[in-house]
């Protein structure tokens, strides 16, 4: 089922299956913001990820002696969300686990999604809420994609990504091999990065302690700006073709709190590498906005 936000900027439609943004319309210039699913690609358009973000080592966590085993980017992309209030322009989603999820995940919780829409920006509110006995271990991310390129007299070329480093802190810089991070160590120029087809053959850039990425056009100045002060990761991938040697038409600019398996882990959970701990009750939030140029 799909609900849908709109103002006199933007219509935004959602999907309760995994409390997805589906598509984004711009009404003053028409453009269509968000990938659209093609399988042939991706066949996702914005998941949320939890309980974790990225892959664990062999798929597996250690936790009070068990193990677990979760995909990658963990479950709650997959699961139908539940209404929670809706108005004209915002949108809220929340799912319980209600003992759902223990054979993988042995945590209770409650997982509310929140949208709203303000002139041409979407803002995306997570709350999470431990309803368990115990300290509650997890991250959590976001994966949007947006379409590129925007216009059909353009290229995937003719797109930059445009970086705003956090303040007083060193920007460190991972890579991803066989899925897991390593630290490439601290990334002296992070500025602005050309589109290129060869730009995500070796998977995702990973950087921490950004504040926002800008991805836009050089020739029409349209794009997206995503701004996520606070979150300690992110992640910009898109996925590359091997058959042709090219990137697909969209790039994913995704805000984490949380991060994939290093590989050195040792697989216990509790000491994972950008792992959250939310006490007994307590409830996390982060949000983070989208601005569509």
């Amino acid at each position: 089922m799909l609900f849908v936000m709109e103002n006199d900027w933007l219509k935004v439609e959602i999907a309760t299956n995994g409390a997805e943004v589906r598509k984004v319309k711009h009404k003053k210039n028409g453009l269509d913001y968000m990938w659209t699913g093609d399988n042939a690609y991706w066949g996702r358009v914005s998941p949320v990820l939890f309980p974790i973000v990225g892959r664990l080592k062999e798929d597996r966590y250690q936790l009070n002696g068990q193990t677990y085993s979760l995909p990658q980017h963990g479950f709650l992309r997959d699961v139908m969300f539940d209404l929670h209030e809706q108005t004209t322009t915002s949108v809220s989603f929340v799912v319980e686990s209600a003992g759902r999820f223990t054979n993988v995940y042995p945590f209770e919780f409650k997982a509310f999604i929140h949208y709203m829409i303000k002139e041409d920006s979407l803002i995306v509110r997570w709350e999470i809420v431990n309803e368990s006995k115990e300290e509650m271990y997890f991250s959590i991310g976001a994966h949007p994609a947006f379409k590129v390129p925007l216009l059909g007299n353009e290229t995937i070329e003719d797109y930059s990504l445009h970086f705003t480093p956090a303040g007083n802190k060193n920007v460190m810089e991972y890579e991803l091999k066989d899925s897991l991070i390593h630290e490439k160590g601290m990334a002296n120029d992070i500025s602005t990065i050309q589109l290129s087809d060869s730009l995500f053959v070796n998977d995702a850039l990973v950087y921490s302690n950004i504040d926002s990425i800008t991805l836009v056009s050089n020739k029409s100045s349209h794009g997206v700006e995503v701004m996520f002060e606070e979150f300690p990761f992110v992640g910009i991938w898109s996925k590359y073709m091997d058959a042709n040697g090219t990137m697909a038409p969209f790039v994913c600019i995704e805000p984490w709190y949380g991060i994939a398996d290093t590989y050195h882990t040792s697989g216990g959970f509790k000491d994972k590498f950008g792992i959250n701990k939310l006490e007994i009750g307590e409830t996390f939030q982060a949000e983070y906005k989208i601005n569509f140029k």
